[in-house]
């Protein structure tokens, strides 16, 4: 019996180690996404480096996640609902780790931009607002996780609809900019790529909510409406 019991803390303990990892690294991709925006607000070089060099961090965190996850099933045997729990984080971090690699994208297209002696960006307020409702929609999607909410979880699922409008709004917009002047076409296009990856945050905070209602309830909502899966999960 007791050493049953050991058995289950130790399992207890890996676990938590697992959830702390996770929510460390979801930290450190939130503070990367926020300074790359901040890139294309400023260019700095400082920051972009900054951006650039997270990048290699969160690579590492990802690693040791996926080890530790590797060694929980190898070695404790959960059961069907810690195994539905290990399998969502494993998603969730593959999810994190993407966003990185946006937020790098955007440092990135940074440079580039005021590489050129641009003195702003174009849509610049549009660009900026998109991106804060993306890292809000991961800061918000971090705390579901944590907190296990699935409502909250599904309003990120259907916000995500309002980033993909601003994507293709400042798409539009800057089609028009670089008809209107063939000049500013490299800096529109370096524009619309950062565009983009914050798009692609959004849909990666929606992937990570649809984790958070497949945890909890056992519902793969994935490509359906989620409040009818997350309803039919609770009536199950």
């Amino acid at each position: 019996m007791a050493t049953s019991e050991h058995i289950s803390k130790q399992f207890d303990a890996d676990l938590e180690n697992v959830r702390s990892q996770v929510l460390q690294m979801g930290g450190l991709v939130e503070g990367q996404l926020m300074a790359a925006i901040d890139t294309l607000m400023t260019g700095s070089e400082d920051l972009i480096s900054r951006v650039i060099d997270t990048e290699r961090r969160v690579n590492t965190i990802e690693k040791e996640i996926d080890d530790a996850i590797t060694h929980v099933v190898a070695r404790r045997q959960p059961a069907a609902s810690d195994l539905r729990l290990i399998m969502g984080v494993s998603k969730i971090v593959t999810d994190l780790e993407r966003i990185g690699d946006e937020a790098e994208k955007i440092a990135r297209m940074a440079r580039q931009i005021y590489g050129r002696g641009a003195l702003s960006i174009p849509r610049s307020v549009d660009v900026r607002q998109s991106g804060h409702h993306a890292s809000q929609a991961l800061r918000r999607v971090l705390d579901a996780m944590a907190r296990l909410d699935t409502g909250e979880a599904e309003k990120i699922i259907a916000e995500d609809k309002l980033i993909d409008t601003e994507f293709r709004a400042i798409l539009r917009q800057l089609i028009t900019y670089m008809m209107e002047d063939p000049r500013t076409i490299s800096t529109a296009l370096d524009i619309v790529w950062a565009a983009k990856a914050i798009e692609r945050v959004g849909d990666h905070a929606k992937n990570i909510a649809e984790q958070v209602i497949y945890v909890v309830n056992g519902t793969d909502v994935r490509h359906t409406r989620a409040s009818a899966s997350t309803t039919a999960g609770d009536n199950a």
